[in-house]
Parts: structure tokens; sequence; C-alpha cells
């Protein structure tokens, strides 16, 4: 219980640099007076970062352990954030983005690590419910991210506000990182025979696992632009502010939160991959509205708010499917789930370019397509034995 419950701590952890980061695009925007496709360059970095770290992560716990991997994330972790200070001091965007780069790598090297050791701890029928409830300390960091930015950045946004915020992030993370490794946890070392080349073409012939990679491809995007372009949507109907407008991207990630745990509960007596095929359903529909309803005020609002509880157990569910039965080819598997976190920084400048060039709300069309996919993996998969 002692390791399950350090581990669930990271994932509040990567879920607040998330959503604080999402904040910085409606900042950045103000600030250094950027189109939406420029200021969507700081989730490319973020989620490039995610791709290019997770298989280096995967091989170093095969080779190590789960802590060293934890412990290797929280200091790239603190040492990015850490660097926005001579980034405000440089002024520049690129030094910005460097700094995130560094920071989301750390992010990446926990996720990497945190969901095959959560998944690892108990027995493989209950995998997937026990990842939803590990997951849902990730709303919880998210809340929390949004709370500091509304706070610290959005209320008066300046490049120094940026980086203190950050700066202060960053020396509690170093505090975190103290404690994790004097703590003892169970070193998880990888005791899998074979090469990892082995591993890959096994997971290749995988086709569950295969499109698992898909879905989360396409998942990881429509989240991110989702939450990404709130802010500057609410703005739009609402005719408010960035810190007014953070209220409602705060209670996007609360039902988020919310339904996270309703949705766990569920999974009791609904198998994942069917709640996941109705939740899907309903964030089509639901970006519809949002696109069909361009200038209703409250209406699009609404259904903006209402697209993030439905998102709420896609991600660790399509993992929880992905990896089941997998065996000891699950940290190499990990790595490329994480790795499809690579939809967030592809397909989030996809929709900037979209709303420059016909509007915020006919933007969400990207996630919305998004959304289909994850509904024919889960209509897949429900149907199958393997959608528990």
């Amino acid at each position: 219980m002692l390791p399950f419950a350090l581990v669930s701590v990271l994932f509040l952890l990567w879920g607040l640099a998330n959503n604080m980061t999402d904040t910085l695009l409606a900042a950045f925007k103000k600030v250094m007076q950027m189109s939406d496709s420029q200021t969507s360059l700081i989730q490319f970095a973020f989620y490039g970062a995610y791709f290019c770290f997770a298989l280096p992560a995967a091989l170093y716990i095969r080779r190590f352990s789960f802590k060293a991997g934890i412990v290797l994330g929280l200091l790239l972790y603190a040492g990015g954030a850490v660097l926005f200070y001579p980034a405000a001091q440089a002024e520049s965007y690129l030094f910005y983005l460097i700094a995130i780069y560094i920071l989301a790598g750390g992010c990446s090297i926990l996720e990497t690590t945190a969901n095959p050791y959560i998944l690892s701890m108990g027995s493989p029928q209950t995998a997937t419910r026990r990842l939803n409830i590990a997951q849902s300390f990730n709303p919880i960091g998210s809340i929390t991210g949004i709370l500091l930015s509304k706070q610290f950045i959005l209320r008066d946004i300046s490049l120094n506000s940026i980086s203190e915020t950050y700066m202060g992030l960053g020396f509690v993370l170093i505090a975190i990182m103290l404690v994790m490794i004097f703590s003892k946890m169970p070193a998880g070392k990888d005791n899998a025979e074979g090469s990892v080349g082995a591993s890959f073409a096994r997971l290749f012939h995988n086709k569950r696992y295969v499109w698992g990679v898909v879905a989360q491809f396409f998942y990881v995007g429509a989240q991110i632009g989702v939450w990404s372009f709130t802010i500057r949507l609410v703005m739009q109907e609402l005719n408010i502010v960035e810190a007014d407008a953070a209220t409602y991207y705060l209670a996007s990630i609360i039902c988020f939160c919310c339904a996270r745990f309703f949705f766990t509960w569920m999974m009791k007596y609904v198998r994942p991959a069917k709640l996941m095929a109705w939740a899907a359903a309903a964030d089509i529909v639901f970006c519809l509205v949002v696109i069909l309803m361009s200038g209703s005020g409250m209406i699009a609002v609404i259904a903006l708010v209402l697209v993030s509880f439905f998102m709420s157990l896609q991600f660790p569910t399509i993992y929880g499917i992905a990896l089941d039965g997998v065996g000891d080819d699950a940290k190499i598997g990990a790595s490329g789930l994480i790795m499809a976190i690579l939809g967030g920084a592809l397909l989030t400048p996809l929709q900037g370019y979209v709303s420059d060039m016909f509007g915020i709300s006919v933007s969400y069309i990207v996630p919305l397509v998004s959304f289909v996919v994850v509904l024919w993996y889960s209509i897949v998969n429900s149907k199958s034995s393997n959608g528990k």
C-alpha cells in the first residue's frame, strides 16, 4: 500500500505540469502578442518531449529499477521548472520552450515508470481498475495547477509571474525527490529475459496493443486540444478576460476529476471498454455542439465542460486494455503508449492552425475526429474478452 500511495502522488505531479502548461498558451498570447499557431508550439515542445524520452525511460527502468526511473524523472522535472527563471531574464520564447522540453521530459519518465508500476501491484484481473484509481490523483494535480496559474500567472500576466511560479514548483519537486530517494520501495527490477528487439516484435504483432497506441495518440491529441483552447473559447463566448475564463477551465477539470471516480466505481458493474465507448460517443456529440453553437454563449461553454467529464476514463482505460496480457513486455509496451502522447504535440498545432483560419469553435473538429478513433477502439474491444 505504501508504494502504491507514493507512486500515486506522481500522477498528481504530472497532472499539475500538464494543466499549468495549458494556461501558458493564453499567457504567452497576451505577453508576446502571438497567434494560436505560435503559442501551440508550447504543446509541441511539451508533448514532443514525451515522445523523445519515453523509450529511453523504458530502457532505463528495465536496466535499473522503477525507483531509479522516478528519481530521474523528478530531477529533470525540477530542473526544467527552475530554468524558467533564466528564460524570463533572457526574454526568450525559445529559452522557455527548451525549459518546457526538459520539464516535460521528466514528466515523460515519470509516466513511463509509474503506469506499469501500478499495473504490477496486484491482480491482473483488476489492473485497469487499479490504474484508474491511481489516475484519479492526476486531475487533482490538474486542479492544483489551474489554481496556481489562475492566482500567480493569469491575474497579473508577465514573464516574471510565469518564471517565479515555475521556480517555486521546482523547489517543491526537489523536496519530493529527496523523500523518494530515502523511502523504502520495491526496486521492481526487470527480470524479463530476451532482447528489447524481441519485446518490440511481440508487441508489434499484438493488434490490441498496436491499435491501443493509435487510439492513445488520438485521445491525447483530443484532450490537449480541448484544454489548450478552453480559455480562448470561453473568452470568446462570454466576452471575459483570461483570469475569469480560467474559472470555467477549472470547472472542466473538476468535472474530469469527479467523473474519474464515478467511472472507476462503474467499472465494478460495466466493462471498461463498453463504458469508454459510451463516453467517446458523448464527447463526439458535445464537440458538435461546441462547433455548431458558436456564438451561443453559455450553451457552447457548458458543452465544452461536459467534454471533459466524458474524457476522464479514456487515457487509463486505453492504457490498461492495450497492456493486458503483454506480461514481461509491459515496460517496453508502456513506452509506446507514452510515446503516443505525441498526439498532443501534433494535433494541438493542427487545431491552432484551424483556429487561426476558421475560428476557435470550428477548431474543435480536430478533437471530434479523434474521439471517433477512440470510439472505434472501444467498440472493437468491448466485444472481446480483453476489454475488461
